[in-house]
């Protein structure tokens, strides 16, 4: 039995490119007709406390923070809302009334865009319930489904310590 050894030539593969480039700029299109412009969801503007020197003397006729104090029990828990000197209780809902009284869009031009709000949270408060501080204060969806924003500057006082 005779076996014969034939040496194999180097048979390069050639990979055809026209079809993958085809492949790539169909989905490029695909992915630019289909890609949807949204609000980001949670883009507030929020200033955090630092350590540094006074921006000078505030402009008179900006309205004074509105300071919304958020208290917790021991395990982190909400255990009060309080706005100025009155009590909420652990209501959200009643937070945003306030808010609506105070810089509404009924209050005149320009206010929303003024009012700041001061959040005052206990060091030991769970994270859930100062979101829901943010949601109450910053804004409400009105009876039509649009968005009626209600304050942009929110600020934190500086954390208490137990």
């Amino acid at each position: 039995m005779q076996v014969r050894h034939t040496q194999r030539q180097g048979n390069k593969i050639e990979l055809q490119m026209t079809p993958m480039i085809d492949i790539v700029f169909q989905l490029l299109v695909f992915f630019i007709m289909t890609f949807k412009i949204v609000t980001p969801e949670g883009d507030f503007n929020i200033r955090m406390p630092i350590a540094a020197p006074s921006e000078g003397q505030p402009d008179p006729d900006l309205l004074p923070p509105i300071q919304v104090r958020l208290q917790s029990t021991g395990t982190g828990h909400l255990s009060a809302i309080r706005m100025g000197e009155k009590s909420l209780g652990r209501n959200f809902e009643e937070l945003n009334k306030e808010i609506r009284q105070i810089v509404g869009p009924s209050t005149g031009p320009n206010v929303t865009g003024a009012a700041e709000i001061e959040i005052d949270a206990d060091y030991a408060l769970r994270f859930e319930y100062v979101m829901d501080a943010i949601t109450a204060i910053s804004g409400y969806v009105g009876e039509d489904g649009s968005i009626i924003t209600l304050a942009e500057k929110i600020k934190f006082a500086p954390p208490r310590k137990p």
